[in-house]
């Protein structure tokens, strides 16, 4: 679908099929879909209405801010990525538990539930961990935050660009504590929190970096490049 949106056979302002009727058309499970509007939103190719649709955009002009993953070559850029996003999603995280709608909150549960899914069962857990961040500052109603986490992509996840575990047991021990985190979060937005909501955020984020940074003390890291 990506390369029919840059291509021009579907036009900017058109509006995609639903959720369902990709499901139907193309025999694939509603978690894959949601995976691939994921991955357009991420590209700024799509956006999602809440309520109305999913609609394609202009393709982003090359003076767009971007953050090139393959600039992303040391574990130090990475560590230098959490900075910024503890300082940017701590705050959103605040803002969209005052704001968000029952809506954005259905989406942030869908979200969690296919990254749980998709660690039991050795799927892709990248895609749902970066919507569920996407859909919070998507849920700050502030159109800045949203913009940025697009910009920002998928390279914000660290384990999309790093390699650093010793064995699958302990990769899904450390995947189990990434998805606690993420649900404390999500409580304290549903509970309408936003001080707990800043809290856990932050203290998701600052422990991504911790994770990381004594991984690689440990030298057992390496970035990956696409």
């Amino acid at each position: 679908m990506s390369e029919q949106i840059r291509s021009g056979a579907i036009r900017a302002g058109d509006k995609l099929p639903t959720e369902f009727e990709i499901v139907r058309e193309q025999g694939v499970s509603r978690t894959v879909v949601r995976e691939a509007i994921s991955q357009l939103q991420a590209a700024r190719l799509v956006e999602t209405r809440h309520g109305i649709g999913t609609f394609v955009l202009e393709p982003p002009r090359e003076t767009d801010l971007r953050i090139d993953p393959s600039e992303i070559v040391t574990v130090r850029d990475v560590l230098a990525m959490l900075e910024l996003r503890i300082s940017l999603e701590t705050e959103a995280a605040g803002l969209a538990a005052a704001r968000r709608n029952d809506e954005q909150l259905k989406d942030m549960l869908a979200a969690l539930d296919a990254f749980r899914l998709n660690l039991e069962n050795g799927g892709d857990t990248v895609g749902p961990d970066y919507r569920f961040h996407l859909q919070m500052a998507q849920a700050t109603e502030n159109r800045y935050f949203t913009e940025i986490m697009r910009n920002l992509g998928l390279a914000t996840i660290p384990r999309s660009r790093v390699s650093a575990v010793p064995s699958s047991a302990e990769y899904v021990l450390y995947l189990r504590g990434v998805n606690r985190e993420h649900e404390q979060i999500y409580q304290a937005v549903a509970g309408r929190d936003p001080e707990a909501a800043r809290a856990s955020m932050r203290n998701h984020l600052t422990n991504s970096r911790e994770r990381l940074r004594r991984a690689h003390d440990a030298a057992a890291v390496s970035i990956t490049h696409p």
